[in-house]
């Protein structure tokens, strides 16, 4: 039976940047041979473990943060729950969503 898997906030600094480079890696492969599916699922595992190297002090509530990836889309935070943005899109529909703060572009490193 395969080993359980660690949970990203259970990982070091140096076990995350693995992961992440392990599922770029897989996503690449999956990419290459055209399962458009499991390349989308290994991107937001990539991007959820990268979540867990950032800072969550780094974004306030209230703050308005340009959204990787996503050129000219802003996301306003209305709280934080560990690594994830609770709040909306400016310009969308308006409907609260969570994101991985690994999504949100902060000015501070």
């Amino acid at each position: 039976m395969e080993q359980q898997e660690r949970r990203y906030s259970e990982m070091s600094q140096h076990e995350l940047q693995q992961e992440i480079a392990n599922l770029k890696e897989k996503a690449r492969k999956a990419e290459q041979l055209g399962i458009v599916n499991e390349f989308a699922v290994l991107e937001r595992k990539a991007l959820m473990a990268q979540a867990y190297l950032k800072n969550p002090d780094d974004y306030e509530s209230g703050g308005i943060y340009p959204i990787e990836g996503d050129p000219g889309v802003f996301f306003k935070i209305d709280y934080l729950n560990g690594v994830f943005a609770w709040g909306y899109r400016l310009g969308g529909d308006g409907k609260e969503e969570a994101l991985p703060i690994s999504l949100l572009k902060s000015d501070k490193k």
